[in-house]
């Protein structure tokens, strides 16, 4: 029978860095570090290329461009003609991103940056348009950016949640923090929704992925 032990710190370490990041990739964390944000991890990042190569994304929003380090990931997964529309509270922090989408040979047609409130954004992107929605923003309106997905994918696209198991909280039910519980409350919501496949991948800090069922005809 096969094991159900956890993994060791050396076999989740190795899984987590199995997909090595290039120098244009650790000078985006590096300025991550430098303004204080927390990029997703190695193995989060190769785990977005795979999923847009596999949907061959041509359109994605993400919420929380940081200094670009998902944005680099997501954009070497896509298209070539794919386009990522990204939005941030920090023009700063976008404007470290466009520097590492350039240095790694992306044109600048291929990122659209909007600065601002995500939940002031996403209503004024266009209904059923994208193929992936990755949030990593503030986790209190994790279950806002799941209405709003649901409305922005098309059928068969994906969303995607960083911090799904929120450093180890989420798991733990004595952890009531408003944190917390939003994310614990996100991956429950997902789990029980009808037009929703989910997993939750322990991945980084752990990776929630929903694909958005294609709506079946009535006879």
């Amino acid at each position: 029978m096969p094991s159900t032990a956890p993994l060791s710190t050396a076999s989740w370490t190795f899984a987590e860095n199995y997909v090595a990041e290039d120098a244009v990739l650790a000078a985006a964390r590096e300025r991550a570090t430098e303004v204080g944000v927390t990029p997703i991890g190695t193995g989060g990042g190769a785990a977005l290329r795979f999923l847009a190569s596999v949907l061959e994304a041509r359109s994605v929003v993400e919420i929380g461009t940081g200094t670009g380090v998902s944005g680099l990931w997501l954009l070497r997964g896509m298209r070539p003609d794919g386009v990522l529309t990204t939005v941030d509270l920090e023009a700063e922090h976008q404007r470290l991103a466009r520097e590492a989408f350039t240095a790694a040979g992306f044109a600048s047609q291929r990122v659209r940056t909007i600065p601002g409130a995500a939940l002031d954004v996403l209503p004024r992107l266009t209904d059923g348009h994208y193929d992936i929605v990755f949030a990593d923003g503030d986790k209190t309106e994790y279950g806002s950016y799941l209405t709003e997905a649901l409305r922005l994918l098309r059928p068969g696209g994906v969303v995607v949640f960083d911090n799904a198991l929120w450093h180890d909280r989420v798991a733990d039910p004595s952890r009531r923090d408003e944190e917390t519980v939003a994310v614990r409350d996100l991956t429950r919501l997902v789990a029980e929704h009808e037009s929703l496949v989910p997993v939750l991948l322990p991945v980084g800090d752990g990776l929630l992925l929903a694909k958005k069922e294609w709506v079946q005809e009535q006879d």
